[in-house]
């Protein structure tokens, strides 16, 4: 019985990795270099109304809730040790949590929140705008292959 709900949760984490990592690929390879094309002022604009509209129950639900099923994952790992599932377990659930769920409280939503604080037409706004697609970027792209490779990690415990 314990088997059946570990496989279903599992799974779900597997498929909650891959859905966000989607989301952040896609912001990786065509929103980011979009709004890049952008005016600074029409950028930040439309940043600032994407960072409101991606506060919503079903991204935080994917977003957090695999992370809630990633951490009964990584402790059931570590209490269950000994199978040869726990190392790909226990490594793709601490992938998901510190390479997605870290990386976005530490790195992105700072910037976020830099960001929402400027004006789109001022000066300030457009030289923290250069840097802000820059490095809100790089931490994507980071964020993107830890949950893919979580992903792909959970998924080969699934065969055992």
């Amino acid at each position: 019985m314990l088997e059946r709900y570990l496989f279903s949760l599992t799974f779900t984490a597997a498929i909650g990795c891959g859905l966000v990592a989607g989301v952040f690929f896609a912001f990786s390879t065509f929103v980011m270099p979009a709004l890049a094309r952008l005016q600074p002022t029409q950028g930040i604009a439309a940043m600032q109304s994407i960072n409101l509209t991606a506060i919503n129950p079903l991204f935080m639900l994917a977003l957090f809730g695999t992370a809630v099923a990633c951490l009964f994952l990584g402790a059931f790992a570590l209490l269950k040790w000994h199978q040869p599932s726990s190392v790909y377990l226990l490594f793709g659930s601490l992938l998901y949590l510190i390479g997605s769920i870290l990386v976005t409280m530490v790195f992105n939503v700072p910037l976020n929140d830099a960001l929402v604080a400027v004006k789109p037409d001022s000066t300030e706004g457009a030289n923290l705008w250069a840097k802000y697609l820059t490095n809100w970027t790089f931490w994507n792209h980071l964020r993107t292959i830890a949950a893919l490779a979580a992903a792909g990690l959970l998924t080969i415990t699934l065969r055992y």
